[in-house]
């Protein structure tokens, strides 16, 4: 009789037991692009002289761990890649192909010029994972943009090439990725893996695969090995292995769980794992949408994991990045529903200068925001069956 509670309760977590909403209705072409101009039009004006994006002037009083100058190298880096990706997948936005090249021209010099020099910048930060996922996600899309000038996609595969093996330096010892090590600071960190900064890594591994980069087995291998560790039966995830002993600590439920629940069935999903199937992802993303409220009542907090189910602002685009990313790994027909009210989500939490931001980091937050925003509504666009 137990046993079959139990299978119970897991079903209707399963096939989201959430009261009825009514399906968002598809927003406008006409209004979605007018947010993606605003979007790249900010992108475009806040891009930096050498061609990157995000700065460490701004400052709060009150700031995340950040050694320098090795940090803000690393958070320049994945800035910089969430943008030039999103530039990327809107390069032929009608009205603004010019600016945008123009921009992708700048930002492919600070690649060549900066990414050979991304390091952790001490033992205990290790913030240069996320510049190594993000640059290899915008430079496996530079690499289909610039299909035809064989001799500068060579230069951008040697790039990616570089970031896997800092990536397979940079691998905790029990396999995945986590952006601190506290514990003894040695050579290969000894940190705790946390499942979505290895799901974010992973994802970018698959990408570097698809356009001809060999990825070590062993290391993909630990790394998915390492996210169902923290794999909880109804799909959502422990926010890193030091939290295996307590799945029920708040961060560790649905709500403080939404932000990461994406990215790690994503990144499992694209490594072939058959358990998560369309129906885990769609009832995910769905969860997501409908308890939207835990991840916006962080949204904007100074002070990481302050808020309800502890939650970080800094999940918030990134959550819904990943639930975007989804789009493209589930059947067609299930797409569309997902993406509109994806769109509905983003487009009204636009700012009046067009960018998107929900943690205060400094000068680095608006952009990378903007970056997630622009591809999620880029996704939601291709979900409505729209090309540009």
């Amino acid at each position: 009789m137990r046993i079959q509670s139990t299978i119970l309760l897991l079903s209707l977590s399963l096939v989201g037991f959430y009261p009825a909403r009514v399906e968002a209705q598809s927003p406008s072409i006409k209004k979605l692009d007018q947010s993606l101009r605003a979007g790249v039009d900010f992108l475009i004006e806040n891009q930096n002289s050498d061609g990157s994006w995000g700065t460490p002037k701004r400052t709060k009083g009150l700031n995340i761990f950040a050694p320098v100058p090795g940090a803000h190298h690393a958070f320049r880096a994945g800035t910089t890649g969430l943008c030039i990706a999103s530039l990327v997948e809107l390069s032929q936005l009608k009205d603004r192909e010019a600016q945008i090249e123009k921009a992708l021209r700048k930002s492919e010099e600070w690649l060549q010029n900066e990414l050979p020099k991304l390091r952790r910048a001490t033992p205990q930060a290790i913030y240069n994972v996320w510049g190594h996922a993000y640059c290899i996600q915008a430079l496996t899309r530079l690499i289909e943009l610039r299909s035809k000038d064989h001799k500068k996609v060579e230069v951008f595969k040697d790039l990616i090439r570089g970031q896997v093996d800092r990536l397979s330096r940079y691998e905790l010892v029990n396999g995945g990725w986590g952006y601190y090590d506290f514990d003894f600071g040695t050579q290969k960190p000894a940190g705790s893996p946390t499942c979505f900064t290895t799901a974010t890594v992973l994802i970018a591994l698959k990408e570097a695969q698809e356009v001809g980069i060999e990825i070590p087995k062993r290391l993909v291998r630990r790394a998915v090995t390492s996210i169902k560790r923290q794999r909880k039966p109804d799909f959502s995830y422990v926010y890193g292995e030091y939290l295996l002993s307590r799945p029920m600590r708040l961060v560790n439920r649905h709500g403080g769980s939404l932000g990461r629940t994406q990215a790690c069935n994503a990144a499992l999903r694209a490594w072939g794992d058959t358990k998560i199937t369309d129906k885990v992802q769609q009832v995910c993303v769905k969860r997501l949408l409908d308890r939207d409220l835990w991840l916006d009542i962080g949204r904007k907090r100074p002070i990481p994991h302050e808020s309800w189910f502890q939650v970080a602002g800094y999940f918030y685009y990134y959550g819904f990045y990943y639930g975007a990313y989804t789009l493209k790994q589930i059947d067609p027909k299930l797409r569309k529903p997902l993406g509109d009210r994806l769109a509905k989500t983003i487009l009204k939490l636009q700012e009046k200068d067009g960018s998107w931001w929900d943690y205060p980091l400094y000068s680095y937050h608006q952009p990378y925001g903007t970056g997630y925003a622009l591809m999620i509504l880029t996704e939601c666009r291709k979900a409505m069956g729209k090309a540009f």
